[in-house]
């Protein structure tokens, strides 16, 4: 189909029963018939680099004037898209499956090259995060309204939705009068307006810390060799060894799973300012995704799709990361575990980790950047080096001021 969007007035029927005073769009279709309605307030917290080597916070919201181009209705499927600002733009996806509909995904991109938003960005790429909302189960011919606060978190982003009044897959072009309300607004009574953003709790950069999680529940998985050849002639151009296990939260449930790499096929690619590498075993796909910025490389984009226990196939994915940072020509190594959030429902453990994605010579490794914590084996030597090194310059100068004081007496006989 070809929808359009126009910027609708508040109505007097139906889902404005309850307004509010957010974004407000109206997607018609081809043949003029409103097929998608939504109001929504959304609050962003994005934590991003600044050229002094900084961690700043951005605080913004989605403005009441958007443009709504890339929106569309299908039959089973419709997609409202807003853009803002400098670049930015935020989506969300509904899916239909019989008579009930719900939401997939938000997709959230930013341009970090708008520099009223992001002062001194050290970047100026435009991220995009992709996070799942908790608006499921709603039956056709219903509108979805939640004034409570919902915050989704992924690695730098996080997002507060508020006042949100949707219905997708309009029926003959009228908004229908049922409601669907959040569980969050049951049993409460309504609060005013967020006045603060909600922080990012993980944000990652360079020196990314590790994030706690549930104990580990599995034996340390099997350490793997993974190598990228541009065709069977070349030599390797992409390296990585590591044990890998991942850890995915649903609901109140926590799984993690252990990477085989025994039983784990593996493919990619090498480019000037991008590689890749992809490990599909039976219980798990990941997809690594480096970057490379003349001077350094670094882990930008984690993909996995795992079959759970419960029989769920769990996918989640992160583009905006910044982890295994390194020198182009180097390799990154982290031979301690690490664990890193990669979304609110996907953790990454490593152990034994050794990658170099660019500028391989040889088929083998060049010189490891090592990381922090691996780099504190090196601190006894150093303190010891550094006490033994202050004793002698003690000895040095008592030595000195007792010849003195002994010249001093003999002058004076």
């Amino acid at each position: 189909m070809f929808p359009y969007v126009v910027f609708a007035l508040l109505f007097a029927f139906g889902c404005v029963t309850h307004p509010s005073h957010g974004a407000e769009v109206k997607v018609k279709d081809k043949d003029d018939k409103l097929c998608l309605y939504a109001n929504v307030m959304v609050n962003f917290s994005v934590s991003y680099m600044t050229s002094e080597n900084k961690t700043e916070l951005a605080e913004f919201e989605l403005p009441s004037e958007v443009m709504s181009s890339g929106s569309k209705c299908d039959k089973t499927s419709s997609t409202l898209n807003l853009n803002f600002g400098a670049g930015h733009s935020w989506s969300i996806n509904f899916t239909l499956d019989g008579n009930v509909y719900q939401a997939d995904s938000i997709t959230f991109s930013y341009n970090l090259n708008d520099s009223s938003i992001f002062p001194k960005s050290v970047l100026t790429d435009t991220l995009s995060v992709n996070m799942r909302p908790q608006i499921t189960d709603i039956s056709m011919n219903t509108c979805y309204s939640c004034k409570s606060e919902e915050t989704i978190q992924s690695d730098s982003v996080n997002q507060t939705l508020w006042n949100v009044l949707i219905e997708a897959f309009i029926s003959n072009g009228t908004q229908s009068e049922n409601l669907t309300t959040c569980s969050a607004d049951l049993n409460t009574t309504p609060t005013a307006s967020p006045t603060t953003v909600a922080p990012v709790t993980n944000t990652t950069t360079s020196t990314h810390a590790p994030t706690t999680s549930p104990a580990p529940t599995l034996p340390t998985p099997t350490t793997g060799r993974f190598t990228i050849k541009p065709d069977e002639n070349s030599t390797a151009c992409l390296l990585a060894n590591f044990a890998l296990r991942i850890g995915v939260k649903q609901g109140e449930k926590y799984q993690e799973i252990n990477l085989d790499p025994n039983m784990t096929t593996v493919s990619g690619s090498c480019g000037v300012n991008t590689s890749e590498l992809v490990l599909v075993s039976n219980a798990m796909t990941i997809a690594l995704t480096f970057v490379n910025d003349t001077k350094k490389f670094r882990l930008q984009a984690v993909n996995v799709t795992a079959s759970l226990s419960s029989g769920v196939v769990f996918s989640e994915a992160n583009s905006s990361l910044t982890l295994w940072e390194a020198a182009v020509g180097s390799s990154y190594m982290c031979n301690k575990e690490q664990n890193y959030t990669i979304t609110s429902q996907l953790n990454l453990f490593t152990f034994n980790l050794q990658v170099q994605p660019f500028a391989v010579k040889k088929g083998v490794f060049s010189t490891a950047h090592e990381c922090p914590l691996d780099d504190t084996s090196i601190l006894i030597p150093i303190i010891v080096g550094a006490a033994l090194a202050g004793l002698i310059l003690i000895v040095v100068i008592a030595y000195v001021i007792g010849r003195r004081k002994t010249y001093v007496g003999y002058q004076t006989l």
